[in-house]
């Protein structure tokens, strides 16, 4: 059986036909839906390439495959582009096909708007509207009524779903809770594999000068904090702290926060790196720095913090999204509130022992999202989603027929000859 599964992501297609992704969604993603099902059939923005983008990694692969639907930036794109994403993702669909969407996500409230009247899907809830478009999470004179519809729109969705599936427990489960009936799960997105981790938790008994700051996130939009971080920075060094703060991503906001870091007078100890590698790369970046600091604004679970984590460094996050499950509360700060991250910053950094401390604990509760443990409660998700698809095809052997066939000519010609 043939899993379609929707992605916000967006990817690149080469001429070799070929797809890259810039970000988390590699092959190795995909082919874990390979664990039940035959085959993935992923539906997301593909834009065509003339070369591999720099640092991307291929995408598609042995029974991963992907349908490319036009391409779109932002609430606007997709309102201009919207009936010409129905009508691809229409001609996708097939109704012996298992269904996941990965939600919340524009593309995942088209799929479940075309599949067939009654049938079973699975969701996989990993990311939270009603704080992404919170105030001050993001810049858009539609945040209100985008942050009602994606919200109303995702509890329903898990509401009807035959499995849920949910990146975090607590809030997630709570606001967008699934019925009674459905399977319930919790796992991660984010699967950690062994090279991921550290040899051996921290020692800070002798500190390096200057303290080393790192935070990973992209630049793209406001809701990673990077704002309020570089403020609460700029707090400490005015107190006489000997610390660098260093940035990994990139996006539209990076020279506005530049600029930031100038009018505070700290852009000497303000360092971007831009885009940085996943894997090796943001693993280089980790293991030199002393402290790791979150500023979210809103979150799911951050594969950032997670990977901070696994390499054993002191960690400190916003109270927002799934960062409570990773951290205890002498390690979380309201969001929005630069002084109160800036003497949560000075507190730690200031005692050794809780430093090598925290690298531990880190260390430990990283090692519960090794895929060894996720792995089986995403197989019994899909399982379920793939046996109930099974059960409502036989009790609906006619549905959209006529359309299945249509659709499944089209999906076997070859890309070049659509």
């Amino acid at each position: 059986m043939r899993v379609v599964v929707n992605s916000e992501e967006r990817f690149s297609r080469t001429p070799d036909g070929k797809v890259w992704s810039a970000g988390a969604g590699a092959y190795s993603f995909w082919r874990r839906y390979l664990d039940v099902f035959d085959q993935v059939r992923v539906l997301g923005r593909v834009a065509p390439a003339l070369e591999q983008p720099e640092s991307a990694q291929r995408a598609d692969g042995d029974g991963v495959t992907f349908e490319s639907l036009p391409y779109y930036v932002g609430p606007i794109g997709y309102a201009r582009k919207y009936f010409s994403v129905r009508a691809a993702i229409r001609k996708t669909l097939v109704t012996k096909d298992a269904v996941v969407l990965r939600a919340a996500s524009p593309i995942a409230n088209c799929v479940e708007s075309d599949i067939a009247s009654g049938q079973p899907y699975g969701i996989e809830v990993v990311g939270d509207p009603y704080e992404v478009f919170a105030p001050g999470s993001i810049e858009h004179p539609l945040r209100p009524l985008l942050r009602w519809v994606m919200t109303d729109r995702l509890k329903r969705q898990c509401r009807r779903a035959c499995a849920a599936a949910y990146v975090t427990g607590g809030a997630l489960m709570d606001r967008y809770p699934s019925r009674s009936s459905a399977f319930t799960t919790i796992y991660s997105s984010i699967e950690l594999r062994d090279d991921a981790y550290a040899a051996q938790s921290r020692s800070f008994e002798i500190q390096s000068r200057p303290l080393r700051i790192v935070s990973v996130g992209t630049l793209e939009v406001p809701y990673k904090g990077f704002d309020v971080l570089i403020d609460a920075v700029a707090a400490c060094v005015q107190r006489g702290a000997d610390i660098e703060l260093t940035i990994a991503g990139d996006g539209r906001r990076r020279d506005s926060l530049k600029r930031q870091a100038e009018r505070r007078g700290i852009e000497r100890v303000v360092h971007f790196l831009g885009h940085c590698p996943a894997g090796a790369g943001v693993r280089d970046e980790l293991d030199r720095a002393e402290l790791f600091v979150l500023a979210s604004k809103t979150e799911g679970l951050p594969r950032a913090m997670l990977e901070a984590m696994a390499r054993a460094l002191p960690c400190i996050g916003t109270a927002v999204g799934g960062i409570p499950e990773l951290l205890a509360p002498g390690e979380l700060v309201p969001r929005d509130d630069a002084p109160a991250l800036a003497r949560k910053i000075t507190e730690i950094l200031a005692d050794r022992g809780r430093m090598t401390r925290l690298s531990a604990e880190n260390l430990a509760k990283a090692r519960q999202y090794h895929s060894s443990n996720l792995s089986p409660r995403r197989r019994e998700f899909l399982t379920h989603v793939q046996e109930a698809t099974q059960r409502w095809r036989q009790r609906h052997p006619h549905a959209r027929l006529e359309r299945d066939l249509w659709n499944e000519k089209e999906t076997m010609q070859p890309e070049s000859s659509r």
